[in-house]
């Protein structure tokens, strides 16, 4: 099983809470962790690169890291859904892959909830981690046991 993990990654707590949950997955888990395993922006910009090509990289690497997985986590805590994972959620399920959101977090800008095109875009929502990655672990047993 491959997932992407997509999620913000802009500031310390994001990005633990990011590799605490890589690392629940990859006992049974192929994972694509975007700020470990993709371009980050800042790091690049940061090395005199220009903006434009580090933009370009770094959406080149995480669509083809999106083509290789079959699974995409999406991270939906926050106010509002993080850009990039709403467009990454759109992304995956043009392709057909199996799209898991996770909102632990019970605030949402409007009173309806978060935006439809998203949550609607994910096949199933969890609302705690622990059950995400159960349903996770148990899908990939099945699919070892079918593949």
């Amino acid at each position: 099983m491959r997932v992407y993990l997509a999620a913000p990654l802009f500031n310390d707590m994001e990005r633990g809470f990011n590799n605490r949950l890589t690392a629940l997955l990859e006992p049974f888990a192929e994972v694509f962790l975007p700020q470990r395993d993709g371009k980050l922006l800042r790091d690049m910009v940061g090395r005199g690169m220009p903006i434009e090509a580090a933009r370009q990289l770094v959406f080149e690497a995480d669509v083809n890291a999106l083509k290789r997985c079959n699974h995409v986590v999406a991270v939906l805590d926050g106010r509002t859904i993080d850009e990039g994972v709403a467009f990454e959620i759109g992304y995956a399920r043009a392709l057909g892959k199996m799209c898991i959101g996770l909102k632990t977090d019970d605030r949402a800008l409007l009173p309806s909830g978060d935006n439809p095109m998203v949550l609607v875009g994910c096949h199933e929502l969890f609302s705690n981690t622990l059950d995400l990655v159960h349903r996770l672990r148990t899908r990939a047993i099945s699919l070892r046991q079918t593949g």
